[in-house]
């Protein structure tokens, strides 16, 4: 949702266009229904966009009634001209609902909209005063110095990946089989092609094995920055014995009474303030934590490589060989710390 909404005022700005505050549209994901204002600071917003991008909290009067034009724009490829595709459907509609592309060269737009999508994305788009109190209270509760985590195994991540996987429980191969729906796991030569295209994620025992073979010490201060339902922990926590959770750290009723995309804030915020951060993805929330980390100097960034690991084992490597190769793959991120991609770095330079 971030992600979409900086792009959405680089687009604006493209477009000459006011830009009105979204409606999250997560029900269908998070089972339930919070606003951009239970997130995100509105009026702060507001105010540091003023001279970039005129925002608008609602609709007015005379079309607060009516449907937007919907103009789906995500399938797009290449350099996606937004002028000379989305602008004329703006003059004749007036309004319109954008689904932006997910390929853009943000690195492209011209100068102007680049100093729009950064001041927006890296400088007005802060927490509610509440929700970064909640998060400085969560960081402060962490030991230090610390790591932080994102860890993806979850029933659903692992049902969309479309990977088999053995050795697991039976508790967890029944949340994902329930999780599938009809999207089945390859087999045979397709599934073996599939993981060493690095499209599995990772174990949290796969992801154990990879920071001892980075020489991380097993007392680490870890926190473990993922949704709700992680399965398979032990494979980390029986290694790394210092985790920390939200649900750890946190009263009961706060963590209780929290939406999901408010706990996913949380992680955001003490993964942009934490000393390290390694994600065992590479979703939408690696980048924007690793973006955000190279605009504010912490360049403590990694993202471990699926397509090593499966590679590698797929070769027939264990133990020490392995360890050995894992180390290789990842020495020159692991020793200058900058991650595998930050795509809108630029934002340093017009900050």
């Amino acid at each position: 949702m971030r992600r979409d909404f900086c792009d959405g005022v680089g687009i604006a700005r493209l477009l000459n266009a006011t830009l009105v505050l979204p409606k999250f549209e997560v029900a269908a994901y998070w089972n339930e229904s919070s606003g951009f204002a239970d997130v995100f600071d509105v009026d702060y917003f507001i105010e540091k966009m003023n001279g970039f991008v005129k925002v608008v909290k609602e609709l007015p009067a005379d079309i607060a009634s009516l449907e937007p034009f919907r103009v789906d724009c995500s399938k797009r490829k290449g350099q996606f001209d937004y002028v000379e595709s989305v602008l004329p459907s703006l003059l004749e509609h007036h309004f319109i609902s954008i689904t932006p592309a997910m390929s853009q060269r943000r690195d492209r737009y011209p100068l102007h909209a680049k100093a729009a999508l950064c001041q927006g994305c890296y400088s007005a788009l802060r927490l509610t005063g509440a929700l970064e109190s909640k998060g400085f209270e969560l960081l402060e509760a962490i030991p230090k110095p610390f790591l932080s985590l994102h860890l993806r195994f979850e029933p659903d991540m692992v049902a969309y990946s479309q990977c088999e996987y053995s050795g697991l429980s039976r508790h967890s191969m029944e949340a994902i089989d329930a999780a599938r729906g009809d999207r089945k796991p390859w087999t045979g030569e397709l599934a073996r092609v599939w993981r060493n295209r690095g499209k599995c994620p990772l174990t949290p025992k796969e992801t154990s094995f990879v920071l001892q073979a980075l020489s991380i010490p097993t007392n680490t201060n870890i926190y473990l920055a993922s949704g709700d339902g992680l399965m398979e922990i032990e494979g980390l926590t029986s290694v790394y014995t210092n985790v920390y959770t939200k649900s750890a750290l946190l009263s009961g009723e706060d963590f209780t009474s929290m939406h999901g995309n408010t706990k996913a804030a949380l992680d955001y915020y003490v993964s942009i303030n934490s000393d390290s951060y390694v994600a065992t993805y590479f979703g939408n929330m690696d980048k924007m934590v690793a973006a955000m980390r190279a605009v504010n100097g912490l360049y403590k960034t990694l993202f471990l490589s699926r397509r090593a690991f499966a590679q590698f084992t797929a070769e027939g490597l264990t133990g020490t060989e392995l360890k050995k190769a894992l180390w290789e793959a990842h020495q020159h991120d692991f020793s200058h710390g900058i991650g595998s991609a930050l795509p809108d770095c630029f934002c340093e330079f017009n900050l």
